[in-house]
């Protein structure tokens, strides 16, 4: 719950809006330290999309929120809080995750996205046998030989035979993976298994887990995206009355009595996400759900309106019944989507070379020609079983190559080989080898980091995102230590914000029920009058029910009289209700128990009350750091601006 508040309390500052700052003013004074124009515009100009509120687009009205911001800011740098380690490591994650989007090469990426695009449009049902290989390990020609001779037997013997007997779990996989499509495996392992046609077993092929071969069993057009609206009865049901898979087939005998869908689920589906809308759910692609199940029933049905026999699945019962299928999308209405999984994906590499060429194209780069010369001259055996270290003579100032103005010393590289002769342990690569490949390594590592290094400066808008990143984490950090934490954490305020406020927390009336309900309303009248005779339930529905017709269905439970279960004009009173139509169906309410509207406790009303004080809490907080630090506005500022923008 913590990471989802900080994600949607960073969203708000995380501005990707770019104000041009020629003829910038001073707005206003924060303890003398200036905030210019351009930064409130831009801050007003992106809100303006994300408000509701007609009051928060006056500028007046804005100003305030924004000075607050600005006094947050300063008290979160008075108590030194950007000083702190967790701070400083989470945003250096943050700006990791957004330097992403701003450091890439679009020809390739472009390319990438177009066939996986292409392939999103086929799924592939395949099979495969791994032999695991550490991805470091160079001697890789007994694993390949290995995965050779399994690809072999089952071509001859076939794949199943071939599974039974060979597939251990451990160090061979020999598995059936069923349909997937583009980025559902790693890119090396889907390229193969699109390059290799239905029927056929490709060659061994290697991945980050070992060396493969996959066997491509069926390939299809791609089902597309189904809208689908389901019932469902969960497997350790609530309801008291019924067991799961009786409950669900009591409902779709109601169905086939012509009963509406839509009712149905409002009335007894038991995933209450859903059931308000009818049962209605997201659209989903095949291969999108945790449940196989799932998805092969519903797009397993013909038309729309379609409706499936009852089900189980690892979450519960079900009746799906289909809505709409639509073919899979033109591309340019999901390039942006497709950009973004294709820039996390393992593909992401191939981008990452292209990106490298790019940069040092742009960028002046030189190189010490004598350099890779002098380090394959002072590498000895002892590089081979970790106990290297660079001679006493070691050139340690000596430029290996510059970007722009940036020199890149010997010693900086000397270290990255000192640190990289683990991977060359119990290794006879070539000294002239190992210097080429480190070389490239720390070449690429180098132009990247000079690259995000200097990313502020050649991009504007990321500099703007990055500074509201970096802001938005230090207020998060500051309203958790100066308001969040000191709301939960004060029994003591909050007992006595509750004994003052106590009229704020009230119970309104709630009823305990035992309801029947039915499509048939001469049949509810029998419900009726043998619920008034004092028939159990069991007894009206062993009167009522058959084989083949469900004629009546209890629900049980209690509820607040505004419940979307309960008919609307329903009266609270004690004992057998009426018959009431509702949801299109008839109901009988027994109300049990009628539970009067009152005080809650301070336990029932805890969450409300911490909130609450929480709120107190940080008016009185904001009003101490106006008294703390000297606001001072520009007027002649302000009232530019408001022209500006005409407000």
């Amino acid at each position: 719950m913590k990471l989802i508040i900080k994600c949607l309390f960073l969203v708000f500052f995380a501005l990707n809006f770019s104000f041009s700052q020629d003829n910038d003013a001073v707005l206003l004074e924060v303890d003398g330290e200036p905030i210019m124009a351009s930064e409130f515009l831009r801050v007003y100009n992106k809100n303006l999309d994300l408000v509701q509120d007609e009051s928060q687009k006056d500028v007046d009205g804005y100003l305030k929120l924004f000075t607050e911001y600005q006094l947050k800011l300063k008290e979160a740098k008075r108590l030194k809080l950007d000083e702190d380690k967790n701070y400083q490591r989470e945003f250096s994650r943050y700006k990791k995750q957004l330097i992403s989007n701003y450091i890439s090469e679009n020809k390739v990426t472009d390319a990438l996205v177009n066939e996986a695009y292409n392939r999103s449009n086929i799924d592939i049902d395949a099979s495969h046998i791994l032999v695991r290989l550490d991805a470091s390990a160079k001697d890789t020609i007994n694993a390949y030989n290995e995965v050779l001779a399994l690809r072999n037997r089952a071509l001859e013997e076939g794949f199943d035979k071939v599974k039974a007997e060979m597939h251990n779990g451990n160090t061979i996989f020999v598995e059936d993976l069923g349909y997937f499509s583009a980025f559902k495996m790693v890119y090396d392992f889907e390229t193969a298994a699109y390059n290799t046609k239905a029927g056929e077993i490709s060659m061994p092929f290697r991945t980050q887990f070992g060396y493969h071969v996959v066997k491509v069993n069926d390939r299809r057009e791609s089902r597309g995206t189904v809208t689908v609206a389901h019932i469902m009865v969960n497997l350790n049901t609530k309801d008291s009355l019924v067991d799961s898979e009786g409950r669900i087939n009591d409902i779709y005998k109601k169905l086939m009595q012509g009963e509406s869908f839509d009712a149905l689920a409002k009335q007894f589906s038991e995933d209450k996400s859903s059931a308000r809308e009818g049962g209605r759910i997201a659209p989903f692609k095949s291969g999108q759900l945790s449940s196989s199940e799932f998805e092969d029933v519903a797009f397993g049905l013909e038309k729309d309106g379609d409706v499936s026999k009852p089900f189980k699945s690892a979450y519960g019962w079900h009746i799906v019944k289909r809505i709409n299928l639509k073919p899979i999308e033109p591309l340019e209405n999901v390039k942006d989507a497709f950009e973004s999984k294709v820039k996390r994906d393992s593909r992401s590499k191939l981008i990452q070379e292209a990106l490298i060429k790019k940069l040092t194209d742009r960028y002046n780069v030189t190189y010490n020609a004598e350099s890779k010369a002098y380090f394959t001259s002072i590498l000895t055996n002892d590089f081979y079983s970790r106990k290297w270290s660079l001679p006493a003579d070691f050139k340690t100032t000596e430029t290996l190559f510059s970007i722009n103005n940036k020199a890149f010393t010997y010693e900086e590289f000397g270290k990255h080989l000192a640190n990289a002769q683990r991977i060359y342990s119990v290794n006879t690569t070539p000294f002239s080898a190992i210097i080429d490949k480190e070389f490239n390594s720390f070449f690429e590592k180098s132009i990247l980091q000079y690259r995000e290094d200097n990313l502020e400066v050649e991009n504007l808008e990321y500099a703007n995102i990055l500074k509201e990143y970096r802001d938005g984490l230090l207020l998060f950090d500051l309203m958790e230590k100066e308001v969040w934490n000191k709301a939960s954490k004060d029994s003591i305020g909050i007992e006595t914000y509750y004994d003052k406020n106590k009229s704020d927390y009230q119970w309104t009336e709630r009823i305990e029920v035992v309801m029947a309900s039915s499509a048939n309303k001469s049949k509810m009248k029998k419900i009726l009058k043998m619920m008034k005779k004092g028939e159990s339930e069991d007894a009206i529905e062993n009167e009522l029910n058959t084989s083949d017709k469900q004629n009546v269905i209890f629900t049980k439970g209690t509820y607040t009289l505004d419940n979307p279960i309960l008919p609307s004009n329903l009266e609270a009173k004690k004992g057998i209700s009426d018959i009431y139509e509702h949801n299109e169906s008839y109901h009988v309410i027994d109300i049990v128990a009628v539970l009067p509207a009152g005080q809650k406790t301070l336990d029932e009303a805890k969450g409300n009350v911490i909130n609450d004080y929480q709120a107190q809490i940080e008016t009185n907080w904001i009003n101490d750091l106006y008294e703390r630090f000297n606001i001072e506005v520009n007027q002649e500022t302000l009232k530019t601006i408001k022209a500006k923008i005409g407000n």
